[in-house]
């Protein structure tokens, strides 16, 4: 009779811990939530200076957490150049398109599968772009967004929430002071999302895809290959610390 029971128990706890951890992780989509039907890649001809393109980022609990009142966000870049172009420069006094990165939260209006975790309470924004952080052709962005303590969210496992948009514009693209670089490929990792709470050790640290093999990652002008970037801690007051 023992070898039943043994049996059992390890199904048991093989079932439990399948059902604890699946489907949690990050999605990152162009103009859609992974599960509305966003894209991975996307292309351009980069012959206007009108026009945008959105990435929207989601994500998945393994289990349920309540009280959750912020993001903080960390994504990671790499480009198929020596040097990460002029174009995907951003935000830096002096770089070539400084303002033409935005973050916001507001979920795609044809939202269906995904749900805005925050219910429009979201506020927050980018707190650093460091252009070499990892290498000459790399990007890290770090941003954080939050809820009101009387607004903050009780979220179930399983289901994706939209966390935040990052838009990218079209200017200077083409002709006098256009920034080099809008046709190379660049791909672009939803590194870690720290899903926080008021109690720090109930804090959620998500990292690789919720669905698939890379539903984490997109690219801009097809993948070339795109390599693993390595990730670091950081807590939730290191990145508010970013705001002060």
């Amino acid at each position: 009779m023992r070898r039943p029971r043994t049996f059992l128990s390890i199904l048991a706890m093989l079932l439990f811990a399948t059902n604890v951890h699946a489907g949690s992780g990050v999605n990152l989509r162009w103009s859609a939530c992974f599960g509305d039907g966003g894209t991975q890649n996307k292309p351009f001809a980069c012959n206007v200076n009108t026009g945008v393109q959105t990435l929207v980022a989601s994500f998945e609990l393994g289990a349920d957490l309540g009280q959750v009142s912020g993001n903080e966000v960390v994504i990671d870049l790499a480009s198929a150049s020596a040097t990460m172009p002029a174009w995907w420069a951003f935000k830096n006094a002096g770089t070539c398109r400084q303002g033409s990165l935005v973050m916001s939260f507001v979920a795609p209006a044809a939202a269906v599968v995904c749900i805005d975790w925050a219910q429009g309470n979201a506020i927050g924004g980018i707190g650093t772009y460091n252009i070499g952080l990892k290498g000459p052709n790399t990007a890290r962005l770090l941003a954080v967004l939050a809820v009101a303590a009387d607004v903050q969210q009780n979220l179930t496992a399983g289901q994706e929430y939209f966390s935040f948009n990052l838009t990218i514009d079209n200017l200077k693209t083409v002709g006098t002071g256009a920034c080099a670089g809008c046709a190379t490929p660049v791909c672009i990792d939803f590194t870690s999302l720290n899903v926080t709470t008021p109690t720090p050790a109930n804090n959620v640290r998500l990292q690789g895809p919720s669905n698939g093999l890379d539903s984490d990652r997109a690219t801009w002008q097809g993948s070339f290959g795109c390599l693993p970037t390595p990730t670091e801690r950081r807590t939730w007051g290191a990145v508010k610390a970013l705001y002060r």
